[in-house]
């Protein structure tokens, strides 16, 4: 799907052009960094989805060190744009937690925590979905694949950013072909009980804070040091997560 055509069916399902806007960037960073299963072929799966297409997102706590946000209906991907924007426009002198309630889908993660880097932030994001893993021994699927977002400021200007899927694969990859339905189970192969068991502890946290919904947990901090140059001397080189 080009990027035209993703433009066009997004209008074409209903959203007011700013909320267009934030999706087709988000699809389009996506392709960008060859993560297709979170780029264009996204629009079909939104194109099933039911929602309100005129919801907005709305604050309804807050506090220096604490928001809630409720998504009201709108798609994830949009609670946590206006949730970036509005903490870039207004950071916390020291540390802040955000909830995102009703929030879902949201995305690749690290495009969240990346921007939020870009600002002068650290940054740790999480989010739930549908459940889509299930015990390393069998069973029916019980957490999401409940990826782990974490982007850290530099003093050079390119922030490190880790995004993590508890999955062997992504639902993203599933939907885009990449790979098949029941590849998607925890990674680690014999060792799969450790990321099932981040699965747990991430769905737990998301949803005693945000409520039985999917929802999201961000965690945003002032630095109070500059490590990322002194990795990417140790690096040598290597390419380091999040690296273009």
């Amino acid at each position: 799907m080009t990027s035209e055509e993703a433009r066009t069916r997004l209008e074409a399902v209903g959203l007011h052009e700013d909320a267009v806007d934030v999706l087709h960037a988000h699809f389009a960073d996506a392709e960008r960094r060859g993560k297709a299963g979170h780029g264009f072929s996204r629009v079909p799966w939104l194109e099933t989805l039911e929602f309100d297409r005129a919801a907005r997102p709305a604050r309804v706590a807050a506090e220096e060190g604490f928001e809630r946000w409720s998504g009201g209906g709108a798609l994830g991907y949009l609670v946590l744009e206006e949730i970036v924007r509005a903490t870039l426009a207004n950071p916390p002198e020291r540390a802040r937690v955000v909830v995102g309630e009703r929030c879902f889908p949201t995305g690749a993660l690290g495009y969240w925590v990346r921007r939020l880097a870009e600002g002068g932030l650290v940054a740790a994001l999480t989010a739930t979905s549908p459940p889509r893993l299930s015990h390393p021994s069998g069973g029916p699927p019980l957490t999401g694949t409940n990826p782990l977002a974490i982007a850290i400021p530099s003093s050079d200007g390119v922030p490190i950013v880790a995004d993590v899927s508890m999955g062997a694969v992504t639902h993203g990859e599933v939907l885009a072909g990449h790979a098949q339905p029941e590849e998607l189970v925890p990674f680690g192969g014999e060792h799969a009980h450790k990321a099932f068991a981040l699965a747990v502890g991430l769905e737990l946290l998301v949803s005693a804070l945000a409520g039985r919904e999917h929802g999201a947990l961000l965690l945003v901090a002032m630095p109070a040091h500059d490590p990322v140059p002194r990795l990417r001397e140790l690096a040598e080189g290597r390419r380091l997560p999040g690296d273009g």
